[in-house]
């Protein structure tokens, strides 16, 4: 849908922001050329009083190419256990939601108005705060409008993990390692990751690494951490040369293994960069997970999409890694790839379950700015939303079929058909990482390209982030600075307790 014209009474950030997020739900866009429009202006007022409980007011008068106005207007209420603004934005949420379905005849959307990456972390505090199962599930569907369908899936999911987040301390902590490469971009891909460079430049990456290593190392000795989960990732990391690959795994291995390890996973991803040697590798580092990508066992798209593999090439690295011994491996697919539709989604789910593969994500393609096929959309034929979400059911109804059950999910942005990102896997493989870094309950040391360290204070149980530059050539020459912010916030968070 396109507008002429969006007009709103409030310039605070958020207040933008959670506003614009209704439009991106319904894919309704600001015109920026003289083409046609499917209306004229949305006039969007919201009249907010703060207080004890948050008060929301807000009309919507939405003005058609013919000059007739629609008008609508509706007053609610915050809840009494909640922060006041918190509440703010999402009533001016949820309002706008509803005010835009009674002018417009728009579909529910499946999430409601819950836009944030992790869902699944606002059921936690529900559960926290004794809410019991049916409780959690009718607050989610009448605070946010998620369908029950979505309501159940969380809640349960969350009951599930509540165990597994039990694991932790708070000196536990896991290590994620970042490699910045890739043997080529994909079409769809806006993860920050380079095309891999020459080896001059790789000398020069490996030795900033090492300094990033060393500093997070001293940090684990100054405050008596111990490393619960070791998470390779990129980028692909396996697109290094075999040697450097070697270096790298003995450098993290050095710094962090012991044998109390739970959980070692590097991802693979693409048959394009693996090689026995780095099998080998992986085998004699007791690597435990291996992440196997394809995305997608249509060759046409495979091409299409800009990967440089067969499915035959998938299988074969699958049956490579499992000779060798590699425990668990999990595997990614994308639903709502371009020219894909049902058919293609229930061919390459069953040739995926046919491996056998302990894990299994689901990526609803997300289109991000960044990406190659965001910048050529219009030339991109793309299944639209309930094509998407019939793609999705047909693929998450076979996993579980399979007898591999949900334990962990996010969001990202304008995702297809408004779904999700959600992993599943038989009893026992849970992958403890996927489930730390979602719920943001372990403190997460990141090293390497793009990587990211999120500190949990264990006596407030706040997140703090510290981020490493997305862009090569900037994290190379400042990384003394992000050693230093992430320090920074490790005492913070840990330091007077050594005092």
């Amino acid at each position: 849908m396109r507008i002429r014209e969006f007009r709103l009474n409030h310039d605070e950030q958020v207040i933008v922001k959670v506003s614009k997020e209704v439009l991106s739900l319904y894919h309704i866009s600001v015109a920026e050329d003289d083409g046609d429009t499917d209306y004229d202006v949305f006039d969007l007022r919201h009249d907010i009083a703060d207080g004890d409980k948050a008060v929301v007011h807000t009309e919507l008068s939405i003005v058609g190419n013919d000059g007739k106005t629609m008008h609508a207007e509706c007053t609610t209420e915050g809840s009494p256990d909640e922060a006041p603004r918190a509440e703010v934005h999402r009533l001016v949420k949820m309002n706008f939601y509803h005010l835009l379905h009674e002018l417009v005849e728009l579909p529910p959307a499946p999430w409601g108005i819950l836009h944030g990456v992790r869902p699944t972390k606002i059921v936690h505090r529900y559960i926290e705060k004794g809410m019991d199962r049916e409780a959690v599930i009718r607050r989610l569907m009448t605070d946010f409008e998620a369908s029950r369908e979505k309501a159940e899936l969380i809640t349960d999911l969350a009951y599930y993990q509540r165990p597994f987040l039990a694991q932790t301390t708070p000196r536990t902590v896991s290590i994620y390692v970042g490699i910045p490469f890739c043997l080529s971009r994909c079409l769809y891909c806006s993860f920050p990751a380079n095309v891999l460079p020459a080896d001059k430049e790789l000398d020069r990456f490996m030795e900033v690494f090492q300094r990033d290593l060393d500093a997070v190392r001293r940090a684990i000795d100054t405050y008596g951490f111990t490393v619960q989960n070791i998470y390779i990732g990129g980028g692909t990391p396996t697109s290094l040369p075999d040697a450097y690959f070697e270096d790298m795994m003995q450098r993290v291995v050095s710094a962090f293994y012991h044998d109390g390890i739970k959980e070692f996973t590097v991802e693979a991803g693409r048959p394009d960069s693996m090689s026995p040697a780095k099998i080998a590798c992986m085998v004699k580092y007791n690597v435990g997970r291996v992440s196997v990508n394809p995305q997608t066992m249509q060759l046409r798209t495979l091409k299409r999409i800009g990967r440089q593999h067969t499915p035959e090439d998938i299988l074969k690295m699958y049956r490579d890694l499992r000779e060798a011994g590699i425990p668990s491996i999990n595997m990614d697919l994308i639903v709502g790839l371009p020219g894909e539709g049902p058919e293609d989604m229930q061919d390459t789910i069953d040739k995926v379950l046919a491996l056998e593969p302990e894990d299994v994500t689901l990526h609803a393609l997300a289109l991000k700015r960044g990406s190659l096929l965001k910048m050529q959309l219009d030339e991109t034929e793309l299944p639209d939303d309930e094509t998407v979400r019939k793609m999705f059911n047909i693929a998450l109804s076979s996993v579980e079929a399979s007898g591999r059950r949900p334990y962990y999910l996010y969001r990202q942005g304008y995702q297809s058909g408004q779904m999700e990102n959600i992993g599943c896997c038989v009893a026992g493989a849970e992958s403890l990482y996927n489930i730390q870094i979602m719920e943001e309950h372990q403190t997460i040391l990141g090293i390497g390209g793009a990587a990211t360290s999120k500190i949990v204070n264990p006596k407030t149980l706040r997140l703090k982030t510290s981020f490493n530059a997305k862009d090569l050539a900037v994290y190379l020459d400042r990384v003394d600075t992000y050693i230093e912010k992430r320090d920074m916030l490790l005492k913070e968070a840990y330091g007077d307790e050594e005092e």
